[in-house]
This record gives structure tokens, sequence and C-alpha cells, in this order.
């Protein structure tokens, strides 16, 4: 390492590929089954060459890549826990939406009439902030200029807006 170092290339891919085999058994030890056991050799790698410039040659150099080893093992540990808590896997993916047939026309314009009404029954002011920023897609700031409200006005009134017609249509249906 001290060569790599200094500059030497030679020496830096040498020691790559004398740490490769290291790290590859010591990744597998830690996760046997693994599917991505390559991709985190791979980000070893690339932390050992972003910060190589931190060794200090006069400590040893094994326990200097463990560490970085056992970080990037433990981050690799956390996306996976963050990806497979978020996902579901599924055998077969379905064609329109899972367990449910896909609408038709027909129910589609249906919705689309009660939403119309659910829109009519609002007070003014709601039914107004909702056309301006829902409907006709309006910024906050542009739904203010046009109707002279606060921006903070208008997100309660929308908020409410949309919280009456979803109790609308649920008492629908």
């Amino acid at each position: 390492m001290r060569a790599a170092q200094d500059g030497d290339n030679a020496a830096y891919a040498a020691l790559l590929s004398e740490i490769l085999p290291v790290l590859r058994r010591t990744v597998s030890y830690k996760w046997p089954s693994a599917p991505d056991t390559e991709d985190v050799v791979q980000e070893i790698l690339l932390s050992v060459h972003t910060v190589r410039h931190t060794f200090d040659p006069a400590r040893p150099f094994m326990p200097w890549l463990m560490t970085i080893a056992t970080r990037r093992m433990i981050d690799a540990a956390r996306r996976r826990t963050a990806r497979s808590s978020n996902e579901t896997t599924v055998d077969i993916m379905p064609e329109t939406f899972s367990g449910d047939a896909a609408k038709n026309e027909q129910e589609i314009s249906d919705d689309q009439d009660a939403i119309r009404r659910a829109l009519a029954q609002l007070p003014d002011g709601q039914r107004e902030a909702v056309e301006l920023m829902k409907v006709q897609g309006l910024s906050l700031q542009e739904a203010s200029a046009a109707t002279g409200k606060s921006v903070a006005s208008l997100k309660v009134s929308v908020h409410r807006a949309l919280k009456a017609m979803r109790d609308m249509l649920k008492r629908e249906s």
C-alpha cells in the first residue's frame, strides 16, 4: 500500500489482485447466500480506492481494510433490509390491477360523475381551490395569484375539500 500511495500503479494493481480473493471470502463468509456478493466486493474496492490516501503506513494494512469491508457490508445489509421491507415478491405480474378486474369504460365514467357531484357540493372557496390546483394544474403560487388568497389558505382549502370529497364518495359507494 505504501508503494501505491507513492504512485506506483503496478504495486497498486498487485495489491488489488491480492486483496480481491480475501474480500470475496470475507463477504461470502458473512453472507453465505447473498446474491449481491460481487456488488459488495466492488463497493469495498471503490472505498479502498477513494480513501487510500488516509491509510497510515505506520499501521497494519489488514485491520484498515477489514474496517472498510465491514462498513460496506453493513451499508449493504441496510440497503437490503430497506429494499426488502418495501418490496413484495410476485410470481406472476397482474396485467392490470391485482385482484380486481380492470375497470371498464362505463365504471370510469361513473367515477367521474361521482367526482363531479362531490366537487359541486363543496363550498365555493374549496371548490375554486380544487378546480385551480387539481383540475387546471396550477401551482400554489399561481392559484394564490389568481384568487388573491394566501398559499397557506389554499393548502388548507384543498386539504379540507379533498377530505370532504373522499367522505362523500365513500358514502355513495
